[in-house]
C-alpha cells in the first residue's frame, strides 16, 4: 500500500513538474541547496573537532565545508547554477566515458565492443549534459524522472 501511494504522489509530482519544469528545477535546487548548506556546517563543526587529533582531516573538512556552504547558498540563490553544475558533471563523465571506451577500442582486442558500448554511453552523456545544462531542459528531465519512479512504484509487487 505504501508502494502505491508514494507513486501516485510521485506521478502527480511528475506530472506537475512536466507542467511547469522551471518550478521544479527551483524547489529541486533549493531542497539540494538547502542540504549542502547544512552538511557545510556539520563539515565546519566536526572538522573543528577533529584538528585535535589530526590536524590534516580536519583542515579538510573544514575546506569542504566551507565549499558545501557555497554552493548550497548558490544552488539556493541561482537555480541556474544548480543547472549549469548539473550539466558540468554530466558533460565530465561524459568525456571520461568517451576516452575510456577509446581506450578500450584501441587497446584490446577483447574489449573492443565493450569500447563501443562505453562510447556510445559517454556520447549520449555529452548530449545530456548539454540539454541539462539548460535549466528548462532540466526541469523536463526531473519530471520524466518522477513520473518513471512513480509509474515504477505502481506496478511493483508490494512486499
Amino acid at each position: 500500500m505504501a508502494k502505491t501511494t508514494t507513486g501516485i504522489l510521485l506521478i502527480i509530482l511528475g506530472l506537475i513538474v512536466l507542467a511547469l519544469p522551471l518550478a521544479g528545477l527551483i524547489a529541486v535546487s533549493w531542497l539540494t541547496g538547502f542540504a549542502l548548506a547544512l552538511l557545510g556546517i556539520g563539515l565546519l563543526i566536526f572538522g573543528y573537532g577533529d584538528t585535535k587529533e589530526s590536524t590534516g582531516l580536519g583542515v579538510i573538512e573544514i575546506i569542504l565545508g566551507i565549499i558545501a556552504i557555497i554552493f548550497g547558498i548558490g544552488f539556493i540563490v541561482s537555480p541556474a547554477l544548480f543547472s549549469f553544475v548539473a550539466g558540468f558533471l554530466i558533460y565530465l563523465a561524459g568525456i571520461f566515458l568517451v576516452i575510456v571506451g577509446l581506450i578500450a577500442i584501441f587497446a584490446a582486442a577483447g574489449a573492443r565492443w565493450n569500447g563501443v558500448v562505453t562510447l556510445i554511453i559517454g556520447l549520449i552523456y555529452l548530449i545530456l549534459g548539454y540539454l541539462v545544462s539548460d535549466p528548462f531542459y532540466l526541469g523536463v528531465l526531473i519530471g520524466l524522472w518522477l513520473l518513471i519512479v512513480g509509474i515504477m512504484n505502481v506496478l511493483q509487487k508490494e512486499d
